[in-house]
């Protein structure tokens, strides 16, 4: 059965609270939905409070500033190595509970070239099961089964957004744009809130971020400015 497409809600950018309509389910189809948004009958309804947002795929999903993470199927997410197992890694997520990531769960890795990740190690995830009652299972591969940027993650450093902010930075803001223009650097961003960031050079490294977690707290136009000005001021 194919994704079916969601009419745009009345509610569309607006604020909902708990238990509040948010869409009607089509005839036919499956309807992706987020955090924040469950089934109830023939409707999506909210389950907190927040923004309604719609994304890529017509999927749904309720938008606040909590930093609290409940996975989602098909979720990118930058997970930490807490155990290794001869058939899986425990990782932290930062969800209720411990996620696991199978050993072969790697574009083209058999049993004789495993990944050797080490407790501590930074991966990123995409979120393949997340039954609610149980603990959510990992992979490294899209779901056409290739890498597509997933897997570990080498250097850098690491931070802790919202998770709305989180979604922001996913989605290509005008800043980082703005900021790839001068600088190269690479990002990894999970719907967990977790981000990682790499750049040539210690100052660089900050650089970009400060201006990543500063931005969370300005509008478009207000954080390329903020770009603009620290590149003009040559710190970089």
């Amino acid at each position: 059965m194919g994704v079916a497409a969601v009419e745009q809600p009345a509610c569309l950018g607006k604020c909902v609270v708990p238990g509040e309509p948010i869409a009607s389910l089509p005839e036919t189809g499956t309807v992706r939905v987020g955090g924040g948004v469950q089934q109830a009958g023939r409707s999506l309804i909210a389950v907190k409070a927040g923004v309604v947002q719609q994304g890529p795929g017509d999927s749904l999903w309720v938008c606040n500033r909590q930093k609290r993470y409940i996975p989602n199927l098909n979720d990118a997410v930058v997970g930490i190595i807490t155990h290794r197992h001869s058939e899986n890694y425990t990782v932290d997520i930062g969800g209720p509970g411990p996620a696991f990531l199978p050993v072969l769960a790697f574009e083209g890795v058999a049993r004789r070239n495993r990944p050797n990740l080490q407790v501590g190690d930074v991966v990123f995830c995409r979120v393949e099961e997340a039954a609610r009652d149980l603990d959510p299972v990992l992979t490294c591969m899209d779901t056409a089964g290739k890498a597509a940027g997933f897997g570990p993650l080498k250097g850098g450093t690491l931070f802790q957004v919202s998770t709305s902010h989180a979604r922001t930075l996913a989605s290509g803001p005008p800043f980082l744009a703005a900021l790839g223009r001068s600088l190269k650097f690479e990002l990894a961003v999970g719907a967990n809130g977790r981000v990682w960031v790499d750049a040539p050079g210690p100052a660089n490294l900050a650089l970009v971020a400060r201006l990543a977690r500063q931005a969370e707290e300005l509008d478009a136009a207000e954080a390329v400015a903020a770009v603009k000005e620290a590149l003009a001021s040559g710190l970089r």
